[in-house]
C-alpha cells in the first residue's frame, strides 16, 4: 500500500492541472516550498517520477497521469459521499460544475438563481466558454453537466433536449428590409453579414440554411462574442444571425430589430449533457430534474413579441 496523505493528493492535483508549483500554491494558499516537499515526499512513496521539467514548464510523466486520474477519481467520490451524507441529513449541500457555451450565459443564471434559492447550501462553479473548449472539457471530466446546442457525436454522451433555441436574423431598426413581412430569403443575397468565429453551432446552422437556398452573403466580420457582433450591428457593419436568447437583454430602447425572413427562425434546441457512465451526484441529479422541469419557464418571448418590442 502506497502511503500518501489526502493533502499530498490535493497538492499533486493542483500542480498538474496548473504545471506550476507557484499557481498550486497561490491556489491551496500555501508556499511554494510546501508545494515542492509535498511532492518529493509523494515522488518518494510512490518510487516514480511524476513530473518532468522542461524550461519552466512542468510536465506528467506516465506515472503521473496515472496517479492524476485517480486523484480525480477520488476527489470526485469524495464530493459525492458529502453531497450523499448531506442529503440524507435533510439538505442539499455540495459543488455543481456546469460547462456552457457562450450564448447559454443569456438564461443560464437565471435558471441558477432560482435553482439556488431553493439549494442555499449548493456552491456552482460556472464556466462559459466555446464549443472547441466545452469538448476539450468533456474529454477531461471537468464538469458535472453541460449546456450545449450541438452536443458532439464524437463523444459518448447522455444528452437530453430542454429548451428551444430559435436563431434569427437581427438588423438595425433603419435598415431598409425593417418592418417589411415574409422577407424572401433571396434578398440576403450580397447583405454585408458578420457572422460568428468558425466552428461556432450558429455559424454551421446559418451557413447549412444559405448553401441550401444557394444564398451568397458577403462576410465582413468575423467575431467570437455575442455582444461584439450586436455592437457591430448598432454600428451599422452589417446584419447577423444569432440566437433569440441574445436578445434578452435587450429593452425598448433598443437599436436592434428581428427582421422577418423567409425560413427563419431556424429551429433549434438546447440541450444538458453528461459523459456516459458518469456516476451524477445528488446535487446533479437535483439540478438536472430541475432544469427539465422548469425550462419552460424560463423561453424567450416569441418572434412576433420580440419583434414588436424592438
Amino acid at each position: 500500500m502506497i502511503q500518501a496523505t489526502l493533502h499530498q493528493l490535493k497538492v499533486f492535483e493542483a500542480t498538474a492541472r496548473h504545471g506550476s508549483f507557484t499557481r498550486a500554491a497561490e491556489e491551496l494558499f500555501i508556499t511554494q516550498p510546501t508545494v515542492s516537499s509535498q511532492i518529493k515526499q509523494l515522488t518518494k512513496a510512490i518510487g516514480l517520477p511524476l513530473f518532468e521539467q522542461i524550461g519552466k514548464r512542468l510536465y506528467l510523466t506516465e506515472a503521473g497521469q496515472e496517479l492524476l486520474r485517480t486523484c480525480q477519481e477520488i476527489f470526485e467520490r469524495l464530493d459525492n459521499f458529502e453531497m450523499k451524507v448531506a442529503d440524507l441529513k435533510g439538505t442539499k449541500q455540495g459543488q455543481l460544475r456546469l460547462g456552457v457555451i457562450t450564448t447559454a450565459k443569456y438564461f443560464i443564471p437565471r435558471i441558477l438563481g432560482s435553482f439556488c434559492q431553493q439549494y442555499p447550501g449548493i456552491e456552482v462553479s460556472l464556466k462559459v466558454t466555446n464549443h472547441q473548449q466545452i469538448q476539450r472539457r468533456m474529454l477531461d471530466n471537468e464538469d458535472d453537466l453541460y449546456i450545449v446546442s450541438n452536443p458532439p457525436d464524437a463523444l459518448d454522451l447522455c444528452t437530453q433536449p430542454f429548451l428551444d433555441n430559435p436563431l434569427v436574423v437581427i438588423a438595425l431598426k433603419n435598415h431598409p428590409l425593417a418592418g417589411k413581412q415574409n422577407i424572401p430569403i433571396s434578398a440576403l443575397e450580397g447583405e454585408p453579414f458578420i457572422m460568428r468565429e468558425e466552428g461556432s453551432g450558429t455559424r454551421r446552422a446559418v451557413q447549412n440554411l444559405f448553401d441550401k437556398h444557394n444564398i451568397s452573403v458577403h462576410v465582413r466580420l468575423e467575431l467570437g462574442s455575442n455582444e461584439a457582433i450586436k455592437q457591430a450591428i448598432a454600428g451599422g457593419l452589417g446584419i447577423s444571425v444569432l440566437s433569440q436568447h441574445t436578445l434578452i437583454s435587450e429593452g425598448i430602447d433598443s437599436e436592434l430589430t428581428v427582421l422577418d425572413v423567409e425560413h427563419f427562425p431556424i429551429q433549434r434546441r438546447w440541450y444538458v449533457a453528461y459523459l456516459g457512465g458518469k456516476q451524477l451526484s445528488v446535487i446533479t441529479k437535483a439540478f438536472l430534474d430541475y432544469l427539465l422541469e422548469e425550462s419552460s419557464n424560463f423561453s424567450v418571448p416569441s418572434i412576433q413579441r420580440l419583434a414588436k418590442v424592438l
